[in-house]
């Protein structure tokens, strides 16, 4: 107990001290607040990312593209072949007895973006079964297409992202205008883009080929049968993926680059920080040498003055962590991003979390106490006369 009461006061002194170094101080917090507000930020990147595509999937539902396509935008369907999957079995029904399949033709369309750049918003053609086979899909303002016009609805997260595609304007396509009528939400994906119907899509494309084929099945058991009889078929060439593990590997390469840039940018800025902080508290130390000096003196021991150091280090650490947490919800929190190539993008939604102000503080504690401990051994180590002889 009493060498608890002893490493206490030695804190508490240390701590009443940091006003009169608050430029060393300083450096510490700020190195510290760049270090958890780019960290956070990223992983919020991630995050938000991951969690628009796990929504999207669904285990019951099953994706068909052409055998060599990697994905819908590069993939083909001939008639013959769509043919073959609406009569595979396994397939759930529509509400007027129809299989619960919506073949879809993919396309990107550029348009520009709220900041003045340019990006690629996908435009998916959807069958009349897409409302049973998707039915996460509402719409929450205007009204739904009409198949056989030149009419399309958009997504809200494509309207947070996009400009000029509100209810009642335009979007060219192929020089000719096509209507927005109406908003829809669906919490994935799908929604970062725009839905038309397929058959007017491809009259308009001047094509018969779709990219893709999505099937609602009876339960999710029902896989495996579904996609046997159309692999195994040898008049097609086609693919089966759950919808899960479908979008899961669309967006693998996204994540692994944003975890990358994440992991390679906080862990450089982390040994800048680092570096900082063990500067910083060499000078703390070495303005008290004397004072260290002189509690050794009258009793308080080494293991007093090293936690003391340690505590002070972590502390400002943590400052800084809180601070940059700050920064990157001030910056990012709630708001959506979006990710893609010239063909396609996903937009989704950035959110900075609980558990990522957790894992920012982790951080700081570690690079903190890494940055403190040499300077506090060092100050432990210090003989006590040598010390005094300066005063």
């Amino acid at each position: 107990m009493r060498t608890l009461n002893r490493i206490w006061m030695v804190t508490v002194m240390n701590l009443r001290s940091v006003p009169q170094r608050l430029g060393t101080s300083f450096v510490i917090v700020i190195g510290m607040a760049g270090v958890v507000g780019v960290l956070i930020s990223m992983l919020a990147m991630v995050g938000g990312l991951r969690q628009t595509l796990v929504n999207t999937g669904s285990p019951d539902r099953a994706v068909v593209l052409r055998n060599s396509a990697t994905a819908e935008i590069n993939s083909g369907l001939t008639q013959e072949t769509v043919a073959r999957i609406l009569a595979a079995p396994g397939i759930a029904r529509t509400a007027g007895g129809d299989p619960a399949v919506t073949t879809d033709m993919i396309i990107g369309v550029n348009h520009a973006k709220l900041g003045g750049s340019v990006g690629a918003l996908t435009l998916r053609g959807v069958s009349p079964a897409n409302a049973a086979v998707r039915p996460q899909i509402r719409i929450v303002e205007g009204r739904m297409f009409e198949p056989g016009l030149r009419e399309m609805i958009i997504g809200r997260s494509a309207t947070n992202e996009y400009a000029d595609v509100d209810i009642g304007m335009q979007i060219e396509l192929r020089e000719d205008p096509w209507d927005i009528v109406g908003i829809f939400e669906s919490g994935d994906s799908i929604e970062s883009g725009l839905l038309t119907d397929t058959a007017t899509l491809l009259s308009a494309s001047q094509r018969v080929v779709v990219s893709s084929a999505t099937a609602l099945l009876e339960s999710a058991d029902a896989y495996e049968q579904f996609a046997d009889t159309l692999t195994t078929d040898p008049t097609i060439e086609v693919q089966v993926q759950r919808e899960t593990d479908y979008y899961a590997q669309q967006g693998e390469q996204l994540q692994s680059i944003l975890s990358i840039v994440s992991n390679v940018v906080a862990g450089i800025m982390a040994v800048g920080a680092l570096f900082a902080a063990l500067n910083s508290m060499y000078s703390a130390v070495s303005t008290r040498t004397v004072e260290i000096a002189t509690l050794r003196a009258i009793g308080f021991g080494s293991a007093s003055v090293v936690i003391s150091i340690l505590v002070e280090a972590m502390l400002l650490a943590i400052a800084g962590a809180l601070l940059g947490a700050l920064c990157a919800w001030a910056l990012f929190g709630d708001n959506t991003l979006s990710m893609g190539n010239i063909v396609s993008s996903i937009v989704f939604q950035v959110r900075v979390t609980p558990a990522l102000v957790v894992t920012g503080i982790v951080w700081a504690c570690i690079v903190g106490f890494l940055g403190g401990l040499l300077p506090a051994w060092r100050a432990a180590r210090q003989p006590v006369a040598e010390a005094l002889r300066a005063v």
